[in-house]
């Protein structure tokens, strides 16, 4: 079974409120009052600035989004994550936003490397917005809903039936 995300994760006011300016950006809930915002093709077409955007080493950044992201991030701290597995083996990229700028990151865990003893990229940046995991959740990932779709596309779909 696989599994990909790339998308944008935050307080889910901070991305309705910033989602506004962006077109192709669409908003989907999550748990503990976090949604995400899924890089489509439709928003990365939309968002690029023409350049290669791979400087931070994500596979679906588009070129220039970092500057919009720290634009984004005065409104409140916010995460670009990316994940990709397939069979159980993949990658996982992620990075904080903070004040308008790269706060942390980004972060890597490639094709047979363990998570640190801190936790996955992803739910590193997710502690770092203030996610909690709760008792029965193995991480943050889980605890905010990141489990519920396998394919960042799906997550559109997954909000229309809300």
């Amino acid at each position: 079974m696989s599994y990909e995300l790339q998308a944008v994760i935050g307080p889910e006011e901070v991305l309705r409120a910033v989602a506004a300016e962006q077109p192709g950006a669409v908003v989907v809930p999550l748990r503990q009052g976090f949604a995400l915002i899924p890089m489509t093709d439709e928003l990365f077409d939309a968002a690029t600035d023409g350049s290669r955007g791979d400087g931070l080493r994500f596979w679906k950044l588009p070129g220039g989004f970092e500057q919009v992201l720290a634009d984004w991030s005065t409104a409140g701290p916010l995460g670009y994550v990316e994940a990709g597995y397939t069979g159980g083996v993949g990658t996982q990229r992620a990075a904080l936003w903070s004040g308008g700028e790269l706060a942390i990151g980004p972060m890597f865990v490639d094709v047979n490397e363990p998570f640190p003893a801190i936790g996955s990229p992803i739910s590193q940046v997710l502690a770092h917005l203030g996610a909690t995991r709760r008792r029965r959740d193995a991480d943050e990932f889980v605890s905010v809903g990141l489990d519920r779709c396998r394919e960042t596309d799906a997550w559109l779909e997954f909000d229309s039936q809300r």
